[in-house]
């Protein structure tokens, strides 16, 4: 992973179309890398969440060319590299295991960027939202312990809500999962030495089996929205 890195370092201060056309070479091969660990973690994955099995690499992986139609930011490319495992694939709408690589910068004097493990869900529409929140209404017990058994991960607090959402109790004991908005999912970042160690695969698969429960659970109310 060691030339991922660094391509991804070198494409943040040369993001322009002169620059990759120069490098395409260096691009493909570093694709090809991270199709091979792609395709390795899918499996990884399905031995223990049989739902993610049979996906290719393409289901679960994104394009470097960012759209920038209507977006004031013109740089063409991203500057990171996104693989999401879920059942049905990227767009599905299901919660899965997410893997994040994008070298830290300094921007502002903040650092940002960083590699993490993601996994449940992203974004989620508004229907797959209110029944997440009704799981965990019924279920709270159950969620608090799935997230205590994936090792490593902690809660994502993204944008949460500063009141319980209308239709929800107040007072229920779980009334801080019901504010989560943007991300109901747990994280965990991963350091350069990691990411670039022999086994960094197995570690992913490792991590993600521990958080095969939390993502059960999200899923059981991901189906009972689609199929409503």
């Amino acid at each position: 992973m060691n030339k991922v890195i660094e391509f991804l370092r070198m494409l943040r201060e040369n993001n322009n179309k002169e620059w990759f056309a120069a490098h395409k070479g260096e691009y493909l091969a570093i694709l090809a890398k991270i199709e091979d660990f792609a395709s390795a973690v899918i499996t990884g994955i399905g031995e223990f969440d049989k739902s993610v099995r049979g996906l290719t690499v393409k289901d679960c992986t994104y394009r470097i060319y960012r759209d920038i139609r209507f977006s004031p930011d013109k740089r063409p490319y991203k500057t990171n590299i996104g693989i999401f495992i879920c059942p049905g694939g990227k767009k599905s709408g299901y919660a899965g295991y997410y893997i994040h690589i994008e070298p830290s910068y300094t921007y502002d004097g903040i650092t940002c960027g960083g590699h993490f493990l993601f996994a449940g869900l992203h974004m989620p529409a508004p229907d797959i939202l209110h029944s997440v929140r009704e799981e965990i209404c019924f279920n709270g017990e159950e969620f608090e312990e799935n997230i205590r058994h994936a090792k490593g991960f902690t809660l994502s607090r993204t944008e949460m809500l500063k009141r319980v959402p209308t239709g929800f109790p107040a007072d229920s004991l779980f009334a801080e999962y019901l504010k989560l908005k943007t991300d109901i999912g747990i994280e965990m970042a991963i350091d350069d030495q990691t990411l670039m160690s022999r086994d960094f695969a197995n570690t992913v698969i490792t991590r993600f089996a521990s958080a095969y429960p939390f993502v059960s659970q999200l899923n059981k109310a991901v189906t009972f929205a689609l199929e409503e």
